[in-house]
């Protein structure tokens, strides 16, 4: 599975969801249900009044929490058995935010990848995995050039190589030509792994400018205490050499 690409706006929506009390103990109910529920089921299991309970049950499941179906109840069926009645199960969609962010689903999904390939291909890990970084990179990278024109230049290529960033949890901030990324999407696992970790991030990082549709934007390591240990550069033009 593909690491998640909700905005974190999206994420942080759906955990608030849950802030209000009855909001979270129909979805805690909901959840714990082996088989699909009404609203009439919901309501009398929290004690809630049913306008109520389907008030907060639509809620959930327009920010994606809950799915639903149309069904009648087990043996009920033919005429006058009356309209499906809407029921609730809990979705299958992750949710997950974390301040400040790690994207521990984007390294375990890199991992997973050169593993994968590693056991079937007799690749080397080192090389399967920077064969996964690089694929999960340009990934990162077509993201960002969705968003340029065609006559896009240097710094509307760094903008939307920000942009993108930004939703994977880096925290970029413009320092002159370059981007610093404040934050360490993968901070505990480099912590642990520097070398590893820092590696895969580079090639990572590396793809995506490579394939976000704007030449002259370079990733290279520079590792110092409470930021990233990548940053991007955007290389000037070299001078014309002097005439003789």
């Amino acid at each position: 599975m593909a690491p998640s690409t909700d905005s974190f706006a999206e994420r942080v929506g759906r955990i608030a969801a849950l802030g209000e009390p009855i909001r979270r103990a129909l979805y805690r109910y909901v959840a714990a249900q082996p088989e699909p529920v009404d609203r009439v089921q919901a309501a009398d299991a929290v004690g809630v009044a049913h306008h109520a309970a389907k008030f907060h049950l639509d809620k959930l499941e327009a920010e994606g929490l809950l799915d639903v179906d149309y069904s009648r109840p087990p043996g009920r069926g033919g005429p006058g058995a009356g309209r499906p009645a809407k029921r609730y199960r809990r979705s299958a969609a992750e949710v997950a935010v974390s301040l400040p962010e790690r994207r521990y689903d984007l390294a375990g999904h890199i991992m997973a990848q050169a593993i994968t390939a590693a056991s079937t291909s007799g690749v080397s890990i080192a090389r399967a995995l920077r064969d996964a970084a690089t694929a999960a990179g340009r990934r990162l990278g077509e993201q960002a050039r969705e968003q340029l024109s065609r006559r896009a230049g240097r710094a509307q290529a760094l903008q939307a190589v920000s942009d993108v960033l930004s939703e994977y949890g880096y925290e970029p901030r413009p320092d002159g030509a370059e981007l610093v990324l404040a934050n360490c999407p993968f901070h505990d696992l480099a912590r642990e792994h520097p070398d590893l970790i820092c590696g895969v991030n580079h090639d990572l990082l590396e793809s995506a400018l490579n394939h976000c549709g704007c030449d002259g934007l370079h990733a290279h390591l520079d590792p110092a205490p409470g930021r990233c240990c990548v940053r991007i550069s955007a290389a000037p033009t070299a001078d014309p050499a002097p005439a003789e």
